[in-house]
């Protein structure tokens, strides 16, 4: 069995070690991870200037683009074979909500996706690493439990996608597992305005918005708890409900053009 780790927060982050760490006892791991934070990159790949690949002391090796890049190169003719399993994480901080739009966590994973392989994105959903051994430990026996599913579905190219939030509590607050839909977060803070020293104005994007739909059901909710969520996620962003909708406006137009 084999695996693939990559991760947004950089390949030197607590994480990724940990994760690395948690699951090298369960497969064949590789890490290839960004050089650099990557927060927020989504899907980004780079695509005007040249990737570049080096190993660091740990066997670990980073690239100087994004996390979807990372996971692109290893899946493209890097690692030389097909891994049954895409990992990336664990993130310092939430995906959770509109989160995973942005998140370049979701995004290394879902580039996995995209390639037919099975793919899964760790979170814990305050920052700064509390209680990241138990984090680990959870995804590993998570990652267990699904390998030999993983390796048929990569195999068969039907694979899935999965999105965890894994709260920052010690083992013994740690209420196990929960499937949960996605949430939603108001929009966010204002940007933020700064003077540098030649008297040009900064912008910086404003701090995500609160929860706003925290309901039963979702993964805030269900991590306000102390469970971890399971939230499988797509890649189709079609309004299927509101195609018959649009319709008539594609028929009027068609119709004027004649």
């Amino acid at each position: 069995m084999k695996i693939l780790i990559s991760n947004d927060d950089g390949y030197q982050a607590p994480g990724i070690v940990a994760l690395y760490e948690a699951l090298k006892g369960l497969a064949d791991v590789e890490v290839v991870a960004p050089e650099h934070n990557n927060s927020a990159k989504s899907n980004a790949l780079t695509l005007h200037s040249p990737l570049y690949v080096h190993t660091a002391p740990n066997g670990f090796r980073y690239v100087n683009g994004t996390p979807a890049d990372c996971v692109h190169i290893a899946l493209t003719g890097l690692l030389g074979y097909r891994p049954d399993l895409v990992v990336s994480g664990i993130n310092n901080g939430a995906n959770m909500g509109d989160d995973t739009i942005y998140s370049g966590t979701v995004g290394a994973a879902m580039e996995g996706y995209l390639f037919g392989i099975p793919a899964i994105a760790f979170s814990q959903t305050e920052k700064g690493w509390a209680h990241l051994d138990v984090a680990a430990e959870k995804a590993a026996q998570l990652v267990q439990q699904l390998l030999p599913a993983s390796a048929e579905a990569a195999r068969r190219h039907e694979p899935w996608l999965l999105n965890v939030n894994m709260p920052c509590r010690p083992a013994s607050e740690f209420k196990g597992f929960k499937v949960a839909r996605l949430g939603r977060r108001h929009a966010a803070e204002s940007v933020i305005t700064q003077v540098n020293p030649r008297g040009d104005t900064m912008y910086w994007i404003g701090a995500a918005g609160p929860a706003k739909d925290e309901a039963e059901g979702t993964d805030f909710h269900a991590t306000q708890q102390g469970y971890a969520t399971i939230t499988p996620l797509q890649i189709d962003l079609t309004d299927h409900d509101r195609l018959a909708y649009w319709a008539p406006t594609a028929a009027q137009l068609s119709g004027a053009m004649k």
